[in-house]
């Protein structure tokens, strides 16, 4: 008996709020909104979608395994994740910004990252951090953290951070500088790849959905 049901992996915050114009394309409205409840699963106006809230460096394990059939990611999750057993057909274009070098004012970066100098760098990306450096011929340390980058530097755990910026605004709040561009990141679709096959009628329409919204620049 084929499963006809869906599920949809989406992180809170600014991804959610920018996914829902291309699910109304779809057709698709949540019964309500994440930040507004403690539930992990919210029903949708079809009984036979769900959308399960997950921590957004989750989303990309979630639908590789199976456990939802699509879901919503950055480009810098996916990068980390390493996009095993995932289709990404579509760029959404949303929850744009940029992975960026920064330092605190008045730290000579140019010096600092010549080919053959050694930095401690602080970043919840690593593979992103280290092949960006490895590519400069910069050694790195990496030191990992899962939050406020920013402190890193300015208490000395390190010379430089790796993140992502969008106004800049932290940065500046905290007497940092973005010296150094790696990647322009968005938020892409991605499909478990046996749930597209299995469920291709399914899925598909939404697909092409979110596509149309895209090509119009929402």
């Amino acid at each position: 008996m084929q499963d006809n049901s869906l599920t949809i992996a989406l992180s809170k915050g600014r991804i959610f709020e920018e996914t829902l114009p291309l699910l109304a394309a779809a057709g698709i409205v949540p019964a309500e909104a994440p930040e507004q409840s403690r539930k992990l699963i919210i029903e949708t106006n079809h009984p036979e979608i769900r959308l399960v809230i997950v921590r957004a460096s989750d989303v990309p394990t979630y639908v590789q395994y199976g456990a939802a059939d699509f879901g919503i990611a950055g480009k810098d999750v996916l990068i980390e994740h390493g996009g095993e057993g995932l289709y990404q057909p579509l760029d959404l274009q949303i929850a744009k910004c940029r992975m960026m070098v920064a330092v605190p004012k008045g730290f000579d970066y140019a010096a600092a990252s010549k080919p053959g100098c050694r930095l401690r760098v602080a970043t919840k990306y690593p593979d992103i951090a280290a092949e960006h450096f490895a590519a400069k011929g910069v050694h790195v340390d990496i030191i990992k953290l899962y939050g406020s980058m920013e402190l890193a530097p300015l208490v000395g755990l390190s010379d430089a951070i790796v993140d992502l910026v969008s106004t800049g605004g932290t940065l500046k709040a905290n007497n940092l500088e973005a010296v150094e561009h790696i990647v322009d990141i968005s938020s892409r679709l991605v499909v478990n790849k046996a749930a597209l096959k299995t469920k291709y009628e399914l899925i598909e329409p939404i697909i092409e959905a979110f596509a149309g919204v895209v090509a119009n620049g929402k």
